[in-house]
């Protein structure tokens, strides 16, 4: 089983994966992060390798932590390594250590491929089992704009990384609709 890996980026896939350069052994590595390393770039990551009769499935993690997050993920029914890899490619593991805590199966639901049920059966398998840090805090209902546009950008299937970076430093229209298409149209070009 492969544990780790160390390499330097080769190429990017459309489907998330890079090929990692190890020694001049070409890994496809199904990443994590939701900001991918540039071509080019040395990474390091923790690997959780999925054997199947038709393929072997590598998932790369920047830290152990996010790893074991993945695996525990995986204990619940209905979700796969894909499903997994959506959730932390939406959420900080933060955050949606934060949610599962905190009974908030409506933002778990926001994770694309995650629907009400499977959210909710998330919370349920999970409560109790995960570490919020200490440094990481979060509501679960929206205390301003935008936490709102956040959240509907989200349940559309754009990770929370991406919206806070594309909606930071911006003012946006007081009217919903409006800031959503204003946000809509600064992640469009970022």
């Amino acid at each position: 089983m492969i544990g780790w890996l160390g390499g330097r980026v080769l190429h990017h896939h459309g489907n998330g994966a890079v090929v990692l350069d190890v020694r001049g052994v070409g890994y496809e590595v199904h990443v994590a992060a939701s900001d991918v390393p540039a071509v080019g770039d040395v990474v390091e990551l923790f690997i959780y390798t999925v054997v199947r009769a038709d393929a072997l499935l590598l998932y790369g993690f920047a830290t152990y932590e996010d790893r074991e997050f993945f695996e525990m993920l995986l204990v619940t029914p209905g979700v796969g390594p894909s499903t997994a890899l959506a959730a932390l490619r939406t959420m900080s593991t933060g955050e949606l250590a934060s949610a599962i805590e905190s009974d908030d199966a409506k933002l778990v639901a926001t994770i694309p491929g995650i629907g009400p049920k499977t959210a909710s059966r998330i919370v349920l398998e999970l409560k109790g089992r995960v570490n919020v840090p200490a440094t990481y805090v979060v509501s679960s209902t929206p205390s301003g704009p935008h936490d709102e546009i956040e959240e509907a950008l989200r349940g559309l299937g754009y990770s929370t990384p991406e919206v806070r970076q594309a909606l930071s430093g911006v003012t946006l229209a007081t009217d919903e609709s409006e800031a959503l298409r204003q946000a809509l149209a600064l992640l469009r070009r970022s």
